[in-house]
């Protein structure tokens, strides 16, 4: 049945098909090539165009050398200037510029002048009598009529000499001498015909196109590679004109005749290419025709099965319409019961991976693990190992690095890593993620513990390694030791989340575990808060003891094998508690003991690997706190001292014995000190403050009082009144005496101006 429909379908449609194909791959090469003969008509014009440019470019610079030389010289002017004969070195300079004109251009055959008056000839020669020249004929003719033909002149055949045998064709203009418009004379150029054969020559492809030169009247003055092909056989495509001298450059392709006949049928073959697309319209419409009843059959079944729908509806629907509608109904269910099979798969696979790892809905853990894991042979006596796999610093450099999407894709490439490695290492394992940042790899022994051990732990270095090199970030495995059965699977997996707790003492990349090390102990939280307060203490009082302290408390972190969390807790609260107790003893530690500040500083502890690393940061740290510490109990201690001195220096400036000396001995100071910490307090030395106290008390003693001035010499801590007044004077600018008197008459001014 099949094979009849099959080959009533290939003998219905293939023929027709092959027909109708060919008949239109034909006709587009005949359009093509209708376009192609367009193309190549409009580059043969361009090409002759340049021919024709070419050609006229190079007989115009010809032409404009020769007369810009001669505009130039003065020799040419003095030549048809003269009443009489020329002097000789007058017609040694025109031949010289007529033999350097001809050696410079490769165009040119030949320059002469002839001169009306004198009836001669000079050319790159010398002097020449008109009567016996080469050129006799040419000049005569030329200047029968009176008046010298303007232009080029036709292309004429020239002898250079008597001698010789075949003429030269030349293409030649005349000019009237003096320039422009003179009447003495004429200046005749000759134009190598055969250098501009060359360079048209060299311009037309011989085997592809030719090129035919005509003059005014219509005779061939030249045809390009003439020597070579005699006349041309080809299409003619184009016709250009020379105005310079009345030329036409023909050009065209050879071997024209198959062009000529694709030209004309080509529109021949576009008709019968449309015929033939009709003719198979029709038969296909009447072949189709014929075939359609196994067609009509499926549809008359469709249609049963979509009666009720036909009924309710009232316009029929198109037949592939239906079809389609059909198959999009089925294809649509099909695939999403395909989804939700592969999506409930996955998720009863996930769920199971969880119920083993916790020991839960153990009751049919044997037949979930024969229909759902990927582990092949797994049953109630196998025995299971699990491996906890830990990206570090996930927040530094997977977190902040990458979008959510990209951390689901690198996510699910270390899945697909995992057992790809797994695979290579000869391993049954099942990974899923268990976590943010952390994988659990459960895996079927095959063999005894220590092959496991070692195919295990070359799997992590493999993983480790491989994840390290190609997605720049590191990983952590805690393996568990072996479980025998599924109701095990928790005891290896407690046992290696155990270890991943204690990555700071441990310090190693692949660490197996014991099924001893699953204890937790409760933390002693009272012992480490003693310890810590003991530090803080020895810290506030500046003992030097605060370090043997702070190693004793990271011993005990060790030998009590904190988790890394509780060690990160602690660690927080010793800073918590020392910024309590010191931060008040300037702004400086409450700034470096604020949480801002102290995050920054401590950054580098989250990205600590060993607990060693751990002190040696915080360590840093603190010894930085104690020198601000430190420089804050001094600071505070020499202020103290600096004002109860100047509290002294006050209340006793009248003592003529205050000094420095007497400083020291009061406060127990040696003298320098004590000059040092007024100066760094007030900005002034010692004698200047004391100075200043004294002359204020002064002025006021001489203003208010009539003590005469070694009383108050005395009283403000001078022994006589000339040591008194030498002082007030280089402090005040007068003497004691002078200021009183000046005062007091301000003082009477005063009064009288407010009476």
């Amino acid at each position: 049945m099949f094979r009849t429909w099959y080959r009533r379908l290939l003998l219905s449609y293939f023929p027709i098909f092959l027909l109708t194909v060919t008949i239109l791959i034909f006709a587009s090469f005949v359009f093509i090539n209708d376009i192609s003969r367009m193309e190549t008509k409009k580059a043969d014009r361009i090409s002759a165009s340049y021919v024709r440019d070419s050609v006229d470019r190079t007989i115009k610079e010809a032409e404009l050398s020769v007369l810009e030389a001669v505009e130039r010289s003065e020799v040419y002017k003095r030549y048809f200037n003269t009443q009489s004969q020329p002097d000789q070195a007058t017609v040694y300079a025109v031949a010289q510029s007529l033999r350097n004109l001809i050696q410079e251009s490769s165009y040119i055959q030949s320059v002469y002048l002839y001169d009306r008056v004198n009836g001669s000839v000079l050319t790159e020669t010398g002097r020449k009598e008109l009567e016996g020249f080469t050129d006799e004929d040419w000049i005569r003719a030329m200047t029968a009529s009176g008046r010298v033909p303007e232009g080029w002149q036709p292309v004429r055949d020239y002898r250079s000499d008597l001698f010789q045998q075949t003429p030269i064709r030349v293409l030649t203009t005349n000019k009237a001498m003096p320039l422009p418009f003179g009447s003495g004379g004429v200046l005749v150029i000759n134009i190598k015909m055969s250098a501009l054969e060359q360079l048209i020559d060299s311009m037309v492809n011989q085997q592809l196109s030719f090129m035919t030169v005509l003059d005014s009247k219509g005779n061939t003055i030249y045809q390009a590679h003439s020597d070579a092909d005699g006349a041309a056989h080809g299409k003619l495509l184009n016709t250009l004109h020379l105005e310079r001298n009345g030329w036409t450059f023909e050009s065209g392709i050879k071997g024209g005749n198959l062009f000529s006949w694709v030209s004309v049928i080509s529109y021949l073959w576009v008709a019968i290419a449309v015929g033939t697309v009709v003719c198979a319209i029709l038969y296909l419409v009447y072949v189709t025709r014929r075939n359609y009843k196994p067609i009509q059959v499926i549809m008359n079944r469709i249609e049963g099965h979509h009666i009720r729908k036909l009924d309710h509806s009232t316009d029929r629907p198109d037949e592939m319409m239906l079809i389609d509608g059909v198959l999009e109904d089925l294809i649509n269910h099909m695939t999403d019961y395909d989804t939700k099979t592969r999506e409930n798969l996955l998720l009863q696979r996930s769920k199971l991976f969880t119920d083993l790892l916790h020991s839960e809905r153990l009751d049919q853990a044997t037949r979930r693990l024969e229909e759902l894991s990927p582990l092949t042979g797994a049953n109630a006596s196998s025995r299971f190992m699990v491996m906890l796999a830990e990206i570090n610093r996930y927040e530094q450099v997977f977190g902040d690095r990458y979008t959510r999407g990209d951390q689901n894709t690198l996510k699910f490439a270390l899945m697909n890593v995992f057992q790809e490695l797994a695979r290579n290492a000869e391993l049954q394992a099942w990974a899923e993620w268990v976590g943010t940042e952390r994988a659990a790899i459960l895996f079927l022994a095959t063999g005894s513990d220590k092959e496991m051990e070692a195919k295990i732990r070359s799997f992590a270095e493999d993983c480790r390694s491989w994840v390290e090199q190609n997605l720049r970030i590191t990983l952590s495995f805690g393996i568990g030791p072996a479980a025998a059965g599924p109701e095990l699977i928790r005891e290896s997996y407690a046992a290696a989340e155990y270890v991943m707790q204690h990555k700071l003492l441990i310090h190693e990349d692949v660490v197996w575990a014991e099924s001893r090390e699953t204890r937790q102990p409760l933390l002693e939280t009272y012992k480490y808060l003693q310890m810590i307060a003991e530090f803080v203490k020895q810290f506030r009082t500046s003992s030097s003891q605060w370090r043997e302290q702070l190693e004793q408390i990271f011993a005990v972190f060790e030998q009590d094998f904190l988790k890394d969390e509780e060690i990160y807790s602690l660690i927080q609260a010793l800073l918590q508690m020392l910024s309590r107790e010191v931060a008040v003893m300037s702004e400086q530690l409450q700034d470096e003991l604020s949480a801002e500040k102290a995050l920054i500083r401590l950054k580098p502890l989250e990205e600590a690997e060993s607990i060693g690393e751990v002190k040696t940061i915080l360590f840093e740290y603190v010894t930085d706190l104690f020198r601000t510490y430190v420089s804050a109990s001094e600071t505070k201690s020499y202020r103290a001292m600096v004002n109860e001195m100047k509290d002294y220096i006050e209340e006793n400036f009248a003592n003529p014995d205050l000094s420095l000396k007497h400083l020291s001995d009061r406060f127990q100071i040696s003298g320098k000190y004590a000059s040092y910490l007024f100066k760094t307090e007030f900005k002034m030395k010692f004698v200047d403050f004391l100075t200043e106290l004294r002359m204020k008390e002064a002025q006021q003693l001489l203003e208010e009082t009539d003590y005469p001035l070694q009383d108050i010499a005395l009283q403000v801590g001078y022994a006589n009144a000339i040591s008194f007044g030498r002082v007030f004077k280089r402090i005040a600018g007068i003497t004691p005496g002078d200021y009183r008197t000046a005062k007091r008459r301000e003082a009477a001014a005063k009064s009288e101006a407010q009476e």
